[in-house]
């Protein structure tokens, strides 16, 4: 027991000095190779320092505490209960840090809260030793090192069940993130339903493993039906769950929809949880020996073997079986893992030839998961609705593709219109408003900067943002960093056209790194940078928003160089818009703001950011359009809607100071906190755009000292501005 405390004081300690040394090894890792497969390496490696201290003494605290059991049945048993118990508070602790210590609070005060956790069980424990007669511990010298006959075997089938249970942990919550929205709290209602199962899986487990005289038998058993479970998670998740009439459109409160997704994601993945959590129990119980005094070797073992089945099932699945695969075929895998560790604890050749034909039979039930929910994810019920209401609408799938970070696919409507979805979500069409805003992502910077050769870009999507540079003479370089290599070639067969053919334009250079990895670990420098990524309540995409992250980004500006922001309004409420201007404008104070409006309403903003004020010479800006090398911009600027350089720049919503009264509640983003994703994960559903756009343009004024011009455009331009003020 006293070991047991120290481990947790352990913990504890290295918490803090994790969270310490953060800053420390960024620079020890921004100082290595970063690209490639060394690239790869070194962040492993960073990795390891950082989580392998604390997490092995985690796993060592089941193995030191099993001491104080007996290897026999019941006591085995007793360890299963410790077992779930933990996997309980693992529980609490996920929906306390998903939901309140990190939405409030920050990584900080979270780990600070964790630290103080583990300082109180490390007392409970010395206390509880300090208390205990020492008769009773007299058993801890009397060591059985004899493993029973056919232990080997246990640990196989126990490791087996470990690669399972995380590759469908991997593979399913791919699947449900669809389906549920990619925010943190989908993440962690995923989690939290896992390890519920796994929980209530290991007290049924022990319970079991005190009155069966066949544990390896009942192990047997047990990887048996999870075969049976995993094809039954696999059929609610193509054929059930998908097609729940639910609109998430019509809750007030965002919790109304986190409610309706625990529901939905419990009966699909819960069985198999409480099977896997049953393994391991079972599993204590057939390594018990009659004799055996000290329990810590067999459940420490049994413990490794598990957690290196789970390592290896979480990196294959990641790596390579998903990607080359699919996750129709990744679940069929899961299948055979199941009847494989199950043939490993039967005896009978009968019911090993058994299993394999209910593998065959269960390998043959696994559907594809049909290409809707990877286009419309949580909204996949109203869209198909809407498909029958207004059959022109209706949609066909041209591509569809499972990469090692994302799915895709890429559709087409009845009317013509092409759309380009990632994970749920629609990230790019060929309808007119969405066309203009990737256009002017793109388009704005290119023509307020003098002269730009060189770009950076980060998201290819639908390739029309970066695109946008291949028309503008000039240029001599641009980088794309793209997280999927699946979307760049899926792109530019489909969207070469609105693209220009980006990808294969020479003097495009693709990088598939994530674009923060990158800028973080490059030098470069360019005279143009934009930033088009997933939605910012998507997890992880908030660091793609943060103050530091905004910081670095101007850093890696020339002399003179824009860089340009998307946000959207839409899917959004007014505290992460909020949160997304005020965090962009306090590192760019001298950023302008400006609208992708449609009938005078607009659901999208493009942030320009400048280390220096810029005046905007309106006439300069015309004769540029009209120069002959500019031809291909001003036919790519009418095909959005802009025939002119007023129609252009009077898409001005305003600047920093504008807006002081209106951001003075908004909370800054940043690395500590990433406020922003928890935030926006709570306006999925809002549809409250038209009123934060409004709200926006309350705000707005003529900037005299911004626009200069001779001419009458100026007053052209003013009359624009000023009338779409509302």
């Amino acid at each position: 027991m006293r070991i047991y405390a120290l481990l947790e004081l352990g913990i504890g300690v290295l918490g803090v000095l994790v969270l310490a040394s953060v800053p420390l090894m960024s620079r020890l890792y921004v100082a290595g190779p970063t690209q490639g497969s060394l690239g790869i390496v070194l962040r492993g490696i960073v990795s390891a320092i950082c989580l392998l201290p604390p997490t092995i003494l985690m796993g060592a605290t089941l193995p030191v505490i099993s001491r104080w059991v007996k290897s026999t049945r019941d006591g085995m048993a007793q360890l299963g209960s410790l077992y779930a118990a933990n996997i309980g508070g693992a529980v609490l602790g996920c929906f306390l840090a998903g939901f309140y210590l990190l939405r409030v609070y920050d990584l900080r005060i979270a780990t600070y809260v964790a630290v103080v956790l583990n300082l109180l069980v490390s007392l409970a424990a010395f206390i509880l030793a300090r208390r205990t007669r020492r008769d009773a511990r007299t058993t801890i010298a009397e060591t059985d090192l004899e493993s029973s006959p056919g232990s080997r075997l246990v640990y196989l089938a126990i490791g087996l069940s470990g690669l399972a249970a995380l590759g469908a942990q991997v593979v399913w919550t791919r699947l449900l993130s669809f389906l549920l929205g990619v925010t943190v709290y989908t993440f962690s209602i995923i989690l939290a339903v896992f390890l519920v199962g796994l929980g209530a899986g290991a007290g049924i487990g022990s319970f079991v493993a005190r009155r069966t005289t066949r544990p390896r038998l009942a192990l047997g058993v047990c990887q048996i039906l999870l075969s049976v479970c995993t094809a039954w998670t696999a059929f609610m998740l193509t054929k059930v769950v998908p097609y729940w009439p639910i609109d998430p459109w019509l809750a007030l409160s965002p919790w109304s929809n986190f409610q309706l997704d625990l529901l939905r994601a419990a009966p699909a993945i819960l069985p198999a949880t409480v099977l896997w959590g049953a393994s391991f129990p079972l599993a204590l119980a057939a390594l018990a020996g009659s004799s055996a005094k000290d329990a810590a070797r067999p459940s420490g073992t049994a413990y490794a073997a598990n957690s290196l089945g789970a390592v290896a099932g979480a990196l294959l699945f990641t790596l390579l079986f998903i990607p080359v695969l699919g996750t129709m075929r990744s679940q069929q895998v899961l299948i055979g893992i199941s009847v494989l560790a199950a043939t490993v604890m039967l005896v009978s050749w009968r019911s090993r030839i058994a299993s394999v034909i209910l593998m065959v039979l269960l390998v043959w039930t696994v559907s594809d998961v049909p290409w809707h929910a990877v286009a419309y994810g949580h909204r996949i019920a109203s869209t198909l609705r809407a498909f029958q209401l207004y059959p022109p609408t209706a949609t066909h799938v041209l591509y569809k593709g499972e990469g090692l970070s994302s799915s895709i696919v890429i559709a087409e409507s009845n009317t013509g219109q092409r759309s380009y979805h990632v994970n749920g979500k629609t990230e790019a069409t060929t309808a007119l408003e969405d066309m203009r805003l990737q256009r002017m992502l793109g388009h704005i910077p290119a023509l307020l900067h003098p002269n730009p050769r060189s770009v950076l870009s980060w998201g290819f999507g639908a390739g029309v943002t970066a695109g946008s540079f291949v028309v503008h003479p000039g240029i001599e370089q641009m980088v794309i960093c793209e997280l999927e290599p699946l979307a760049p070639p899926a792109s530019t067969t489909y969207f070469g056209k609105q693209n220009y053919n980006v990808m294969n334009d020479s003097r495009t250079r693709v990088v598939y790194d994530d674009a923060r990895h990158y800028l973080l670990t490059s030098k470069a420098k360019y005279d143009v940078i934009t930033s088009d990524p997933l939605d910012p309540w998507a997890k992880g995409t908030a660091t793609l928003y943060t103050r530091e992250f905004f910081t670095a980004v101007k850093e890696h500006l020339n002399p003179g160089g824009i860089f340009g922001q998307f946000v959207q309004l839409y899917e959004s409420n007014e505290a992460a818009v909020k949160s997304e201007l005020a965090t962009f404008l306090e590192a760019f104070p001298n950023a302008t703001v400006w609208s992708n409006y449609a009938n005078g309403q607009g659901y999208d903003l493009v942030l320009l950011g400048q280390k220096d004020p810029t005046a905007i010479n309106v006439d300069a800006l015309q004769e540029r359009l009209e120069r002959a090398d500019h031809a291909r911009v001003s036919e790519s600027l009418s095909e959005i809607g802009f025939h002119s350089a007023v129609e252009l720049l009077a898409t001005y919503v305003g600047r920093a100071g504008d807006f002081a009264a209106w951001l003075k509640d908004a909370e800054i983003n940043s690395d500590v906190n990433l406020r922003l994703q928890y935030v926006g994960g709570l306006g999925i559903n809002a549809g409250t755009h038209e009123n934060i756009y409004s709200s926006l343009l309350k705000h707005r004024r003529f900037p005299q000292d911004l626009f200069v011009g001779e001419s009458p455009r100026m007053e052209a331009l003013r009359t624009l501005v000023l009338a779409r003020r509302q």
